[in-house]
């Protein structure tokens, strides 16, 4: 016999103590996932301050999907694009980042940023009966095009927010460990697992800004050249 405090009542099906427990552990599962590990920030400049450009030698700083509004949050005296549009101005270039490598030298930029640029890179495309992984592809391009050192900074609506589902372009769903755990020392699995990463960053900072996006920055950890 089933005592009464043993019994709950779910959507019309009567649960025993097993389901019980079951039910809970589920809710408590389901709230580790969606609670936030990493701080607010108020803004990107607040979360970059430390890393601004003060060297006397040129700095060059990378924009990726930038359209026409060129951002350079770290003052780097030179600020260069990528974008779909080819005719946006002679500081940018026409690239697919989706299909197409960055088209700059290895080791050429301090910076690379990403605003809303991230969740537009698909994680898997069939391309001439071959499956590529161009999320992780897009990952191996910002490493190489960094110098040793050089930061990466994104700014990514992220799972839980609607903002991360809701707009019907975005391809891919990053979570607050998808940087961390995936491109990041001291294990970055999308290298050890045999994904195709080939780089290794540093996660300097991640915090969330707007409570619907998550801002990173990463260091490119590769040898002097």
């Amino acid at each position: 016999m089933i005592r009464p405090v043993e019994i709950l009542i779910v959507r019309g099906r009567t649960m025993d103590h097993r389901d019980v427990n079951s039910f809970f552990i589920s809710a408590r599962n389901i709230e580790h996932n969606l609670r936030k590990k990493y701080p607010p920030t108020r803004s990107v400049d607040e979360l970059v301050t430390e890393y601004l450009s003060n060297s006397a030698a040129p700095t060059k700083s990378l924009d990726l999907g930038c359209g026409s509004a060129l951002k350079n949050p770290f003052r780097a005296h030179e600020a260069y694009g990528t974008d779909l549009r080819d005719d946006i101005g002679p500081l940018i270039k026409q690239a697919d980042l989706a299909v197409e490598s960055i088209p700059y030298p290895s080791n050429y930029f301090n910076y690379c940023t990403a605003f809303d640029f991230i969740e537009h890179i698909p994680r898997n495309y069939w391309i001439n009966g071959k499956t590529r992984y161009c999320f992780i592809e897009l990952m191996n391009e910002i490493h190489r095009i960094l110098q040793p050192g050089g930061l990466f900074l994104h700014l990514t609506p992220a799972y839980p927010s609607l903002q991360a589902f809701q707009d019907p372009t975005h391809v891919n769903i990053i979570t607050e460990d998808t940087f961390p755990l995936y491109f990041c020392e001291p294990d970055p699995l999308a290298k050890t697992i045999g994904y195709g990463f080939k780089g290794t960053f540093e996660l300097v900072k991640q915090a969330w800004i707007w409570n619907n996006s998550l801002v990173g920055i990463m260091r490119a950890i590769k040898q002097e050249h």
